[in-house]
């Protein structure tokens, strides 16, 4: 215990150790319960510490969580970016070091302003409100991160039942208070009436989610659809190599004429890798074969508009022809996969800075959802399903949720079945049925509780067959989105900031 709790480098090489071990309550090893350990072995660290040290302290949790958990952009810088494997790690070290911040600051707030060890409940709630607003803004600052969220290690726990009422902050919160109210323990102990009150919060938690974990909040407004998944299995060196653009085009043509009649065709992002207006007369032709098949064909393809001020924008965006109508523009862009910050300076510097189509432009706010076989359908591009409250303002008009990607970018690592549970905790929290469909894996359907009914092994050329149910009704994150979890956050630090004083004063 000593170890945890007082300065110096064993205490900081622990906390390095706990932010590695959320990565392993997350997909694809899904040990749950680490979760709770890796949030109660960071609260026990900085019990003890002034704030300087915290910051430090908050600083090695965030890089051991990053870098055990983002190992997959390495894959994507080197392998397909073209940096050498030294420049790629060094760049891969410098994005860890700088988003490990984001559990700097917290830390800091927390031991200067929060720390309580004579109230251990106010103490353990500030706790877990600081960690509910860490991931928020960390989905927010700069475009946002919102990757290996602790609530995501619920999926198949037993807080799951939690995402539909609040979404996955909620279950983050939740899994922060637990782990720091068990660490107070002792402390409560002393007093018996916060000790009971502690008792009571803690069980009615569990038991909520646990009560509600099959709890269906939604409920069928149709008949179910036959759905037919491509997945092309391109490699990502090819896919935009103009020589192969033919190739690529009769792919998804001939598997798409010799799939099963479905519902919905659904193609990958960026299926066919060449702009809209010069595959017209292929999407035409395509269109026309899924009419006669009392189909829509959905898929991403990149899309060149004029603006007022005559310069084109490009947009990643979704299409769909035959019995459905839409055209989706991409809101949340990948940076440096899909648009370069301060591009001025840094295109030119490296091969990993002028990827192909790394210059598209944020589509608006306003846009209609896809409609398709009469149904309304909230599209996600890549990216864009990881960000819970986006994707809950869309799922809010839809009766499907449409996901299409292009894992390829990050190989054999981790990263596709992480995305993949983002995908899946955005169906549990709309209570819709998501389709989600790949260049080379994860494609899947999953159901309004988040579990994966039918999907086709990754790094496989295949069509995925199975059936989706449109829904209607709306679940209470669906509805309020995260504004009670913030207002109940809010409420709870001034509370905790207006407690006694504490036993002795915290020195910077």
């Amino acid at each position: 215990m000593r170890w945890i709790t007082r300065p110096g480098w064993p205490g900081n090489l622990l906390a390095v150790a706990a932010g590695g071990l959320t990565t392993l309550a997350l997909a694809p090893f899904d040990i749950w319960p680490l979760a709770l350990l890796a949030a109660a072995l960071f609260y026990l660290g900085l019990r003890d510490l002034s704030p300087r040290q915290a910051l430090g302290r908050g600083w090695c949790f965030g890089f051991g969580l990053f870098g055990a958990g983002t190992s997959w952009i390495y894959v994507s810088i080197h392998t397909y970016g073209g940096a050498s494997a030294l420049l790629a790690g060094l760049l891969m070290l410098a994005f860890i070091a700088a988003i490990a911040l984001f559990f700097a600051l917290p830390a800091w707030l927390w031991v200067r302003w929060l720390r309580r060890s004579h109230r251990p409940l106010a103490d353990a709630v500030a706790f877990a409100a600081l960690w509910v607003l860490q991931e928020t803004f960390r989905g927010w600052f700069l475009t946002g991160f919102p990757w290996l969220y602790s609530g995501y290690s619920q999926l198949d726990g037993p807080l799951a039942g939690l995402a539909p009422l609040g979404g996955v902050w909620l279950i983050s919160f939740v899994l922060a208070l637990s782990a720091a109210l068990l660490c107070n323990l002792p402390r409560l102990r002393q007093q018996p009436a916060w000790l009971g009150m502690a008792a009571v919060l803690l069980v009615v938690l569990w038991v909520i989610a646990l009560v509600l974990k099959d709890h269906a909040w939604t409920s069928p407004s149709g008949k179910p659809l036959k759905v037919a998944a491509i997945q092309g299995n391109v490699e990502q060196m090819l896919k935009w190599d103009p020589a192969h653009l033919n190739a690529q085009l009769a792919l998804y043509r001939d598997m798409t004429f010799r799939s099963q009649p479905a519902d919905l065709i659904v193609w990958p992002e960026t299926a066919v890798p060449v702009l809209k207006e010069s595959a017209e007369g292929y999407l035409s032709m395509m269109g026309n074969f899924a009419g006669e098949r009392r189909s829509a064909l959905i898929t991403g393809v990149p899309v060149r508009e004029l603006s007022g001020r005559g310069v084109y924008r490009y947009y990643n965006g979704i299409t769909v022809t035959g019995e459905g109508d839409g055209l989706y523009y991409k809101q949340k862009l990948v940076p440096f996969g899909e648009y370069v910050p301060l591009q001025d300076a840094l295109r030119g510097l490296i091969e990993f800075f002028n990827l192909p189509m790394s210059d598209f432009a944020r589509g608006p706010n306003d846009q209609a959802l896809l409609q398709a076989k009469g149904y309304q359908i909230a599209p996600y591009i890549c990216y864009e399903v990881v960000y819970p409250e986006f994707a809950a303002s869309l799922a809010a008009r839809s009766d499907l949720l449409l996901t299409i990607s292009n894992d390829t970018w990050f190989g054999t690592s981790i990263g596709p079945l992480q995305h993949l549970q983002m995908a899946q905790m955005r169906a549990l929290e709309a209570g819709r049925w998501m389709i989600r469909a790949t260049n080379n894996g994860v494609t899947a359907l999953i159901d309004p509780f988040g579990r994966i009914t039918t999907r086709v092994p990754q790094f496989e050329r295949a069509v995925m067959y199975g059936e989706v149910v449109p829904m209607h009704e709306l679940t209470p994150y669906l509805r309020w989105r995260s504004w009670p979890l913030g207002i109940v956050c809010t409420a709870l630090l001034g509370w905790a900031l207006l407690t006694a004083r504490p036993t002795r004063q915290a020195q910077d």
